[in-house]
């Protein structure tokens, strides 16, 4: 394998630190909605991300199943709502994942 210029092998390493789980759009913009809330409903989620109630609900239950974040559910004027809020995981994921992205873009930028 040839020697690779520093800037491609930081851009490869960047790559590679990159978490699969949030390298899809809605799954991504839900984590960076919740790391700057208390907790965010999953109607304000939907129109926040412009997703429809099947998509988003699958993202966020491969969130939630992998345990980056956590659902409570509670009744509002006899409605139900969910609550999502992002978990230490799911804290430390985004910011490992956006640390691999910020390597990336240095390693490119001109």
């Amino acid at each position: 394998m040839p020697k690779l210029p520093p800037k491609a092998d930081a851009a490869i390493n960047g790559l590679a630190g990159l978490d699969k789980l949030l390298e899809h759009r809605s799954r991504l913009g839900a984590c960076v909605l919740l790391s700057g809330a208390e907790a965010i409903s999953f109607s304000s989620l939907r129109e926040l991300l412009g997703e429809t109630d099947g998509n988003l609900g699958a993202h966020l239950r491969k969130l939630e199943e992998a345990g980056y974040v956590a659902v409570s559910k509670e009744f509002q004027n006899r409605k139900p709502v969910t609550w999502y809020v992002l978990a230490t995981k799911g804290q430390q994921a985004l910011k490992a994942h956006l640390n691999a992205m910020q390597t990336v873009i240095r390693a490119v930028k001109t």
